[in-house]
């Protein structure tokens, strides 16, 4: 009964870990690191020290104050008048938050083949990023290697659509070497233009004069 017990404690075990006989009666450390510790480790260095929530909290108010998006003609990586003007609303933002890094994502329509329009996406984000350089944004905030070609549709359809011929700029982190980053107080790049603006000289005080009836 004793051991009886123990195999099924052992199989109960397994079960809950989700783990192969194998896996159960191997060494502690024996399994080979593929890479998630690290990403796990760093994804909770940035969760403590903030930069996740700044970078999701600047993402959202950089979507809400400025439009993230710009439009492309048919087969073409031109930038037009409507999207340099997006463009320079978009450099006036950048402009506020020096320790901020941007990505720019090129997108295509769904006409013509995969390698073609992930390089017309790709030419489509440097468009951008040139631009975005040209209106004094340092380079190496802004990023524009990535390329989904034609895989994230806005619409759903086989022909050309205006909409899909596109590229987006996110916010997708910080720039370490900033000297304005330090100790982890990345709540601070938030709030410092939202104080600012919020602070308004206090009125000058005048003194009414009265006069007062010698009668009463």
């Amino acid at each position: 009964m004793a051991l009886r017990a123990i195999l099924m404690a052992s199989v109960a075990a397994m079960a809950l870990t989700g783990c192969t006989d194998t896996d159960f009666f191997r060494e502690v450390g024996s399994e080979v690191d593929e890479g998630g510790f690290g990403n796990a480790t760093m994804n909770n260095t940035m969760l403590m020290t903030g930069q996740i929530e700044a970078t999701v909290a600047l993402g959202r108010r950089f979507a809400n104050e400025v439009p993230t998006t710009i439009n492309f003609a048919f087969n073409s990586s031109q930038l037009s008048d409507a999207a340099r003007a997006t463009l320079r609303e978009q450099a006036k933002w950048i402009r506020q938050f020096p320790e901020v890094r941007f990505r720019v994502y090129g997108h295509t329509d769904l006409v013509g083949s995969e390698a073609y329009n992930k390089a017309l996406g790709l030419r489509r984000a440097n468009a951008a990023v040139a631009f975005l350089v040209g209106q004094g944004i340092g380079s190496a905030r802004l990023e524009a290697v990535v390329s989904f070609g034609k895989t994230r549709p806005v619409i759903q359809t086989p022909g050309p659509e205006e909409r899909n011929r596109r590229t987006v700029t996110e916010v997708v982190g910080f720039v370490q070497d900033n000297p304005m980053v330090l100790n982890g107080k990345y709540a601070e790049i938030i709030m410092r233009e939202y104080v600012k603006s919020g602070k308004r000289e206090h009125p000058t005080n005048t003194t009414v004069g009265t006069e007062v009836d010698p009668s009463q």
